[in-house]
């Protein structure tokens, strides 16, 4: 099944001494473009972070966001600067007898002051972070293919919608194209007439003359690729490997093919057929560069 080239998905682990949240984005784009934001502790994650996404991703711009939060107590030390209170409360005290100044210290008010108290966070260990790194950046991944299967859904079945639209107005081509000829020997027979000023014309000259009209207006190779590349749509759509690209040139031989019918008919009711046919091309092209 067709995915989207558009999506989100994210994860959150709280587990251990520490917090990771990975949430994914992407847009269309022609090629794969994957851009990693991670803390400064996982800087050395973000080859492997690449690797994974592109493992779920063939194509589209995606971000990646990688967010780590080590503020829990399990995770942090409360370092004490004795020396450093000491030193304080000696200084304070001396300024309190050289002042004549009451001195009612308490233990907090010197916690208070610059650098006695200090925070020693636990150095990340690395095999076991990028572990649980991964483990969270996969099910983000099965979130964001999640709703890209999702919209992909979505683009299926519209398409799916306007192909069978295309070939009803194929259908109408192949059987209004014969009367076109008909139609046209009428037309050539009548002007003969008037012009000769006579009922007895060369019949035959008017059969060669509608010959040569057929042939020159025939579409029926074009109406068998147009039928061949629906049904190559079609299995495109259904198929699990990704197919955006693919797609894209096919819909372009559709344009292709629908432009030369234009070209080869004269009949009002073709070409309106042939503008009508045009337009869900395009509606089919735009909903195909969704896909990836």
């Amino acid at each position: 099944m067709v995915k989207s080239m558009t999506g989100y998905g994210g994860a959150k682990s709280s587990e251990g001494t520490y917090k990771l949240s990975v949430e994914l984005k992407s847009v269309n784009n022609r090629y794969l473009d994957t851009s990693v934001r991670l803390p400064r502790s996982f800087m050395y994650a973000e080859e492997t972070v690449k690797s994974a996404v592109q493992a779920h991703v063939s194509r589209g711009k995606v971000d990646v966001f990688i967010s780590f939060d080590a503020a829990s107590a399990d995770g942090i030390a409360v370092i004490l600067n004795e020396g450093l209170a000491s030193g304080y409360k000696a200084a304070i005290e001396s300024i309190g007898e050289k002042l004549g100044l009451d001195n009612n210290l308490t233990a907090y008010q010197i916690a208070k002051l610059p650098d006695v108290l200090a925070l020693d966070k636990k150095e990340l260990e690395k095999d076991e972070a990028q572990k649980e790194l991964m483990r969270v950046l996969e099910r983000a991944l099965a979130d964001f293919d999640t709703m890209r299967q999702r919209e992909g859904k979505k683009l299926f079945e519209d398409i799916s919608s306007r192909l069978n639209t295309l070939e009803s107005f194929i259908t109408f081509i192949e059987l209004r194209s014969p009367q076109s000829v008909e139609e046209y020997r009428e037309r050539l027979t009548k002007r003969m007439q008037e012009i000769l000023e006579s009922k007895q014309i060369d019949e035959s000259r008017i059969l060669t003359e509608a010959a040569i009209y057929a042939d020159h207006i025939a579409t029926d190779e074009e109406t068998v690729r147009l039928r061949s590349h629906i049904e190559q749509i079609r299995g495109m759509l259904t198929d699990d490997a990704p197919s955006g690209r693919k797609l894209d040139f096919i819909v372009q031989e559709l344009n292709r093919e629908t432009n030369t019918i234009g070209s080869k008919c004269n009949s009002g009711d073709i070409t309106r057929t042939v503008l009508d046919m045009k337009s869900e091309i395009e509606k089919i092209r735009e909903q195909v560069q969704n896909i990836e």
